[in-house]
């Protein structure tokens, strides 16, 4: 089997950001799809990388899967990696094993050693998008929770990304912890999100102050890319610290296993180095007692079935992320859509992936650039 033609698609899904699909197609007729991680405003740069390995691709054997990584990391990157670069060899990498599970009429999980769950807990991420209030975010969360969900993710902080808080923001941010704690009882899980902007003051401060609110996990205090610093804060903070979105490859989370700089990690799929490779990165953790809790921004329901392919056999998973703002697009793209119920994501179980996408819905909503974004003054 030869691949004949590669493909990379832009795909509006109607708000925020725009998704990227590659199609990768065989002399056997056989199609792969794969899906990389986007950024508001990097897009394009993602697809244009992809072009370019896409030409590198014409003529190999998929069933090559690492072989193709490798060279593209080493021949074509010459080991300067990116967010971009991953995140377009991560697309790549999942289409190939889609095309390697279609020929041997097997889903992708199997050629891992198959599955030691059927179900992935999920938590809900995107729904508190425009609400500040705090009991409008309350209200919110309560719909969470009526239809299933007993996880929920919230960065409580404003949209500005300012290292140091101020005691406006500060109460912000405490008092929409609070307002949701308090509607959704004890029972349902709640996790709060810094997106690594905090100096180490801040966030280890903003730590004590919402530890009363029996947080499951307090995710990226602080940069991972000082790792001294987030192992520091890790050691201090009286919750589960979270890292790994802004690392890729196993070479970047080895230090923090290392330095034993966070209890979970959310590496994504789209954007670490593909399915293998975040397998490889959770079997690293896991001999360090690290769980992993998959970062799932994009996502469709081509990285969402990554996701699953990749944490059906891993022994450390936790919890996995889910965009329940991005289900309406979802469902118009995939002729075979996963099922989620009760908070819960099922294994997918047809050969590949298990998800193909309706190419005349993926023609219909071509790439729309982003609105400019506020510039914020920073302090």
């Amino acid at each position: 089997m030869k691949i004949t033609n590669a493909t990379p698609y832009i795909y509006f899904p109607g708000s925020r950001k725009n998704w990227l699909f590659i199609k990768i197609e065989t002399d056997e007729g056989i199609v792969g799809w794969g899906e990389c991680y986007t950024h508001l405003d990097r897009d394009r740069n993602i697809h244009t990388i992809v072009e370019e390995l896409c030409r590198y691709l014409i003529g190999r054997d998929p069933f090559n899967v690492k072989s193709f990584t490798y060279f593209a990391y080493v021949d074509f990157a010459k080991k300067r990696g990116s967010l971009d670069f991953f995140a377009a060899v991560s697309g790549i990498e999942s289409a190939l094993w889609d095309i390697v599970g279609k020929a041997l009429n097997v889903p992708v999980y199997k050629l891992f050693g198959g599955a030691i769950r059927q179900e992935f807990r999920l938590y809900a991420n995107g729904w508190y998008y425009k609400a500040n209030d705090p009991q409008e975010v309350a209200e919110k969360a309560l719909e969470m929770v009526a239809q299933g969900y007993t996880g929920l993710k919230i960065d409580p902080l404003p949209e500005a990304w300012n290292m140091f808080l101020t005691p406006e923001d500060e109460k912000y941010a405490i008092e929409r912890i609070k307002a949701i704690r308090k509607a959704v009882g004890p029972d349902i899980d709640l996790m709060m999100d810094l997106h690594r902007r905090l100096s180490t003051y801040d966030a280890l401060r903003l730590a004590e102050k919402v530890e009363e609110y029996d947080l499951f996990w307090y995710e990226e205090p602080v940069s991972s890319k000082n790792m001294k610093l987030l192992a520091d804060a890790n050691e201090k903070i009286k919750m589960r610290v979270v890292t790994g979105e802004e690392l890729y490859t196993k070479a970047e989370f080895k230090q923090c296993f290392e330095m034993a700089a966070a209890d979970t990690i959310n590496p994504d799929v789209n954007n670490c180095g593909g399915i293998l490779e975040l397998k490889e990165i959770a079997a690293m953790a896991e001999i360090y007692y690290v769980s992993v809790a998959p970062h799932n921004c994009n996502s469709s329901y081509l990285g969402t079935a990554a996701m699953a392919h990749a944490c059906a056999g891993m022994p450390n998973f936790l919890i996995a992320e889910y965009f329940v703002n991005l289900s309406e697009a979802r469902d118009r793209l995939a002729k075979e859509p996963l099922i989620v119920k009760d908070g819960y994501l099922l294994l997918p179980d047809r050969p590949g992936l298990g998800v193909d996408i309706d190419e005349e819905e993926l023609l219909k909503n071509p790439y729309k650039q982003s609105p400019k974004r506020e510039m914020h003054q920073y302090m």
